[in-house]
């Protein structure tokens, strides 16, 4: 490494580049490089948390949030430009506050109880943690005395408290089994399901289980897609009311559990491959017609979207390439994109170009805090 280097900005993976592209892990934008030392720049900041960097759930902890930010919109750039589209309208980024994260997947084994290290399968045992809601965080240590195997812990804040799944363990005969719901009653679980490796089983519910969505209470399916924090979902569903600009009768596809359908004042048709996110939807009682058809093997064809004056796309990591070529030889004037993988959404967004839309503005979103995963909300016009 030369010396007097300034870090300039972050790869896709986090590490600082200086002007001269040479890429150093643990730097902060602004951070000069003088031999082998680092001197600390103006976007440095010191990790909240004693297992940062080892722990696999953060990468970025050492950057102030401007120069997040700032990595956010980077990167959603870099991915337009490897496509050959100009950087449109670029929003500031929503960023979503620590211990906000409704959604977590830990891994337990031995006693320990946390996210992977990076790049590895050793599990940190977590001991304290920024980025994930208190009310989940109060189950590690309680996780860390009942698992004694390996297995993985999903657990996700429903309207009634900590939803509970667990992968990898087996429960055999009755002592067992009223011991593992004297655990979720004493822990004041919303629903403990074991996995073992035959799909989700409820073992305990107190009552049925809801996620609230624009207030709407929706059913909760074992594993169903969710936004990762509250905050994060309000960014995302003001973003695609802006998108979709009033319009009256407005197709969600890829609708999941109806964050969307039900967000917006209108007739709205959802599209929803899981069979159990279309029917929690269609459950809901607010007269959205949902279809549960997978739009990868049947999208809509252009003359079924003209029906329609917005259509609201929220794909897998993925993209949508078969639903976006139908829907750049349509009509539909307007079109609301969310994406979790800037280099699909991008893919996608030139399709649509080529076919006569207008990249009008995005908006990225920075749920997942201290993370490489960027999101987004995209307007597209014609």
């Amino acid at each position: 490494m030369s010396e007097g280097e300034t870090i300039v900005a972050l790869a896709a993976r986090g590490d600082g580049v200086t002007q001269s592209g040479r890429f150093v892990p643990m730097t902060a934008p602004g951070d000069r490089i003088e031999g082998a030392a680092v001197v600390p720049g103006p976007h440095r900041q010191d990790p909240p948390c004693r297992h940062f960097p080892e722990c696999g759930g953060c990468q970025l902890q050492h950057v102030d949030d401007a120069a997040y930010a700032n990595y956010l919109n980077d990167r959603i750039a870099a991915a337009l430009a490897a496509q050959g589209l100009g950087i449109p309208d670029l929003r500031a980024p929503h960023l979503s506050p620590p211990r906000t994260r409704r959604r977590a997947s830990l891994k337990a084994a031995a006693g320990l109880v946390g996210f992977n290290a990076e790049a590895s399968h050793r599990i940190i045992d977590m001991r304290e943690c920024h980025v994930v809601r208190p009310e989940l965080f109060a189950l590690v240590a309680p996780l860390r005395r009942l698992i004694r195997g390996r297995a993985a812990a999903t657990m996700t804040l429903a309207d009634q408290g900590v939803d509970l799944l667990l992968e990898g363990v087996t429960v055999e005969g009755l002592e067992a089994t009223e011991a593992m719901i004297a655990f979720a009653q004493e822990n004041g679980l919303a629903r403990l399901a074991l996995d073992d490796g035959y799909g989700a089983q409820t073992l305990w519910e107190a009552q049925p289980v809801t996620i609230s969505l624009s207030g709407v209470p929706v059913a909760l399916p074992h594993g169903a897609f969710l936004q990762a924090t509250a905050e994060g979902e309000a960014a995302l569903v003001a973003a695609v009311r802006e998108a979709a600009g009033g319009a009256g009768i407005v197709a969600d596809l890829f609708a999941g559990l109806g964050t969307f359908a039900l967000a917006l004042n209108a007739k709205v048709y959802a599209a929803e491959g899981a069979r159990d996110a279309a029917a929690a939807l269609k459950g809901s009682g607010r007269g959205v017609f949902v279809d549960h058809r997978d739009l990868y093997r049947r999208p809509l064809d252009a003359a079924e979207l003209n029906r329609f004056e917005a259509v609201v796309l929220d794909p897998p990591r993925a993209g949508a390439r078969e639903q976006v070529d139908a829907l750049a030889a349509s009509s539909v004037p307007r079109i609301a994109y969310v994406s979790c993988n800037p280099a699909t959404f991008a893919r996608d967004a030139r399709a649509l170009i080529e076919g006569g839309y207008r990249l009008d503005w995005v908006q990225p979103v920075g749920q997942f805090r201290w993370s490489v995963h960027v999101e987004l909300a995209a307007c597209f016009s014609r």
